[in-house]
Parts: structure tokens; sequence; C-alpha cells
């Protein structure tokens, strides 16, 4: 008798965080969230991530489309949150797909800044080739076949995604502790509560150096 292999399944993850720019605090005023930049990638460790916001650290003026240095000074002191939904193999191709068609065109986009007036008149506004970062986040879920908000992704707001009933928090504390260890954060993934496991930092202080010991994935 022959076995079917069950599909394999890979993630997106969803990247909330919280510069303290001070763009991020005006829009965290109209928001009353904390976190309301919001990005994604296609590993744990997020050695690739991408949004819409500033090209330049040190020019908030200037934005589109970015491969975000989330590794640099910007986000050296940031607080986050990391979601996690699960993909088919087919539906992690197509983001990927659709991530390399916004890299490609990369110099076309800009940020879409009055699609947030838009969304505090709850009226999408939609530019030709101009994005704000959890509309981008929205749109390549949608165009993956994923959608995860009952809203068009010009309404999309950071807290809208995270409250996706397809999403699960995976990590929540600072960037900077995350990426010195990620794979500390992986759920056993045949463990019953595997899927109510919040990872904090601080639930591994008194843990040793993750350097010390070889990575397993």
């Amino acid at each position: 008798m022959v076995m079917k292999m069950s599909q394999k399944h890979k993630y997106a993850y969803i990247l909330l965080t919280d510069t303290g720019t001070w763009f991020s605090r005006i829009i965290r005023f109209f928001t009353r969230q904390e976190l309301n930049h919001a990005s994604i990638a296609l590993d744990s460790e997020l050695k690739q991530v991408y949004s819409f916001g500033r090209k330049r650290a040190d020019n908030p003026f200037r934005g589109g489309f970015v491969k975000e240095n989330i590794r640099g000074s910007l986000f050296g002191n940031a607080n986050c949150e990391i979601y996690r939904c699960r993909l088919s193999e087919s539906e992690y191709q197509k983001m990927k797909t659709v991530i390399k068609r916004f890299e490609r065109r990369a110099p076309f986009f800009r940020y879409n800044l009055t699609g947030l007036i838009g969304v505090l008149l709850n009226r999408p506004i939609q530019p030709s080739c101009a994005y704000f970062c959890s509309q981008f986040v929205a749109t390549v879920f949608e165009r993956a076949g994923r959608p995860l908000v009952q809203k068009c992704p010009a309404l999309t707001k950071p807290v809208d995604l995270t409250n996706s009933e397809q999403v699960e928090l995976y990590y929540r504390g600072s960037l900077h502790f995350y990426l010195r260890s990620p794979h500390l954060h992986l759920p056993d993934l045949h463990h019953p509560k595997s899927q109510d496991r919040i990872f904090q930092d601080a639930d591994v202080q008194e843990m040793p150096d993750p350097y010390m010991f070889p990575t397993a994935i």
C-alpha cells in the first residue's frame, strides 16, 4: 500500500515594532496602540524583512518599499511582537513571488501617507504604486491566496493583522534579544499546547548564552 506523504508547511512571520521615532509617536497618538509598524519575513531568523517605510534611517520623508535592516540603529531599542501564519508549500511560493515582484519594482513605489488619513476616516485611499506598512503586509497575504482580514488592505491597521484567527503570537519582547537567539523561540509543533505558547524575553533571564550550544532547527 502506498502511503501519502503529508504536505509540508512553512511559515510567514509578521513583525510589529515600535522604533520610538517621532513619526511612530504620531501614529500611536491616533491608533492608541504600542506597536504601529508592520513588516513581513519568510524565515524565523528574520534575515530578510520587507515593508513600506523610510528608505534611509536619517530621512523620514523619503519612503517606499524597503528591505529593512532590523539590525541597524533605527531598530536598536525596538520592542516587538512576532506572529506567524502557517502556509502550504504552494502558498509560501506564491508569497515569495509576490514579494519579489515588489522588490523588482521598488524604485516605482512610494509610501502611502494619504492612505493613513483614509484609515482614520474609514475611507480607503489607494494612490497608484503607494502603500503603508500594514497595507503592504495585508496585500502580500491576499495575493498569495491567504487573506488575513475581512477588509480591504487600504484600511488594514497593524493590530488587524495580529487579531486574525490565522496567526499565532510567536514572541513578544526586545527585538535585539530575539535576533541574538531566534532558535530559542521554536515551539514544539507536536505539543498539544504549542498553539498557545508565548515566548517572552523575561522567560530566559537565567538561561546560559545560546551561542554556547549548537543550534538545532
